[in-house]
């Protein structure tokens, strides 16, 4: 079975999950020891039912959000100075990638602020449905949590009366379906927890899962480069710098769970009718740590794309323009720059690499020419994973996009796009 038909099932599945523990559970109290539930009992289990029923139904048909063709950072020096911020290029959707934004490989588009692509609601975690997704976990696990309690109860009678005759206790079928719902709620409870926890904290940090990813492959190309003096190996053996960069979204705890949850009001993030974010998901307020004009990732040498051959060394940093006049210099400058955008987004194999997990794994071959002393020695490779051993495919990112999106897209190109934009409006 392939992963989309998986992802079919999943909201069914998930649907049918809470079904059974929600109302299977409730049908069986009443033919067991101690008895059927209170009114109190039954208003506060169903009620957490219905706010867990809300929460997962927005989780999965809100909308995650997506990118406009035309947009474009406003942190583009042209006839003003101030700092350029890196402008990242998405090569599926032809445009420019905000920060903190990635091309999901089955949503097939740009998601604002994606955290993972969730297959048990079979959509993206984004900007948008984050809070929505953290309701339904928070209200999942109370409302198992409470199940747990109320379970206790009829588990305790069925031990305490273990020496009775078996005509005088619970039937058969009562035991099976009382073991079946302890195990299967104390074990998705266990899991959803654990989830609802790591969610939570990443929320008080204000970092996505894919941010803990980078984060983590950050500190790896450190401790490479700490022993390699501060430098790493890029394409066609150039020396990239690597240096600490600190994270630039954690603003604080209160600042990060109202930017998390679209709102500063607590009773808010506990809603399950509260309003989906209605900021835009493309730009967002960061601590100043890192001088202006820093951007997040930081520039990793594996993500960086091969610089053209067949040039001579003297050639480099020159180009013999054959007297040409100072406005046709111009013009072709503005000619290599359209050429050089159009080889990057036609994927040119002499201005690209292959990503870094495919170089590796062809790297017991004798063509090694691509790889760097570190991945030939077999030393880089766990990079690519974190400490649980996921890719960023493994959340849901189109690597073959993601590899590259470190490439700048030309000051010329960003400078058109802006003026459409503003032509247009």
């Amino acid at each position: 079975m392939d992963s989309d038909s998986l992802q079919r099932l999943a909201v069914p599945g998930v649907s049918l999950l809470i079904a059974f523990l929600g109302y299977g559970s409730q049908l069986l109290f009443p033919g067991m020891k101690p008895g059927p539930l209170t009114g109190q009992q039954k208003l506060t289990f169903n009620t957490l039912l219905v706010c867990l029923w809300i929460s997962y139904a927005r989780a999965v048909l809100t909308d995650p959000g997506h990118v406009a063709a035309d947009w474009i950072s406003e942190n583009i020096a042209d006839d003003e100075e101030g700092p350029l911020l890196r402008q990242r290029l998405c090569r599926r959707c032809d445009a420019s990638k905000p920060p903190r934004t990635h091309h999901c490989k089955v949503c097939k588009r740009c998601i604002p602020k994606m955290d993972h692509h969730c297959p048990w609601t079979a959509n993206c975690v984004s900007h948008f449905t984050f809070p929505h997704f953290m309701r339904f976990l928070l209200y999942a696990v109370a409302s198992m949590t409470y199940l747990e309690g109320l379970l206790y109860g009829p588990a305790a009678a069925v031990w305490y009366s273990r020496d009775l005759r078996y005509d005088l206790g619970p039937s058969v079928t009562q035991l099976a379906t009382l073991f079946i719902l302890i195990i299967v709620n104390t074990l998705t409870l266990f899991m959803v927890g654990i989830t609802f926890f790591r969610a939570f904290y990443a929320l008080c940090c204000n970092v996505s899962t894919i941010e803990s990813w980078e984060i983590e492959r950050h500190e790896q190309l450190l401790r490479r480069s700490r022993v390699l003096g501060g430098y790493l190996d890029g394409p066609d053996g150039a020396k990239i710098r690597i240096v600490r960069q600190e994270f630039p979204y954690d603003i604080g705890i209160w600042r990060n769970i109202c930017a998390g949850m679209g709102t500063n009001n607590p009773f808010g993030w506990l809603s399950p009718f509260a309003r989906t974010p209605s900021t835009d998901g493309l730009t967002f307020d960061t601590n100043g740590f890192e001088d202006p004009g820093t951007s997040w990732p930081p520039p990793d040498p594996d993500r960086m794309p091969r610089m053209q051959r067949g040039q001579e060394a003297m050639d480099a940093f020159t180009v013999q323009h054959s007297g040409l006049t100072d406005r046709e210099e111009v013009e072709a400058f503005r000619r290599r720059q359209e050429e050089d955008y159009r080889r990057r987004l036609d994927h040119d194999p002499i201005l690209r690499r292959k990503a870094f997990h495919k170089r590796y794994e062809s790297s017991t071959s004798s063509n090694t020419e691509d790889l760097d002393y570190n991945e030939r020695s077999g030393s880089g490779e766990e990079g690519w994973q974190d400490s649980g051993g996921n890719r960023l495919k493994d959340y849901g990112v189109d690597e073959d996009v993601e590899f590259y999106d470190e490439d700048d897209v030309p000051l010329a190109e960003l400078l058109r796009r802006r003026q459409e934009k503003r032509s247009s409006d």
